[in-house]
């Protein structure tokens, strides 16, 4: 099965690549919005200023393996809800500092 579906670039986008210091031949624009956002344990690298989450520091849904990392994370939240145990979001006051 090919992989052409996990890997998308907007060389024509005016923030490209948003994400300062990463390869942008290998950059991913695939998750421009990370789906992970809403998690307080997202598995990336945010700052937190307060109780804003700054992602700009991070590069785990725009690098290689990106794809994969993501739809680990998501398996692992969506087991929670199976699992009738709900995960830490962002709204639930928990964040890291």
């Amino acid at each position: 099965m090919s992989e052409n579906f996990k890997h998308f670039q907007n060389t024509a986008c005016e923030y490209f690549p948003c994400h300062k210091g990463m390869d942008p031949a290998a950059f991913n624009c695939l998750f421009c919005y990370c789906p992970l956002f809403f998690l307080a344990d997202c598995g990336g690298s945010p700052a937190w200023r307060g109780l804003v989450k700054d992602c700009s520091g991070c590069s785990l849904p725009h690098g290689p393996g990106g794809w994969d990392a993501v739809q680990k994370r998501l398996g692992l939240a969506y087991g929670e809800l199976r699992a009738g145990r709900a995960p830490r979001t962002l709204g639930q006051g928990g964040t890291e500092e």
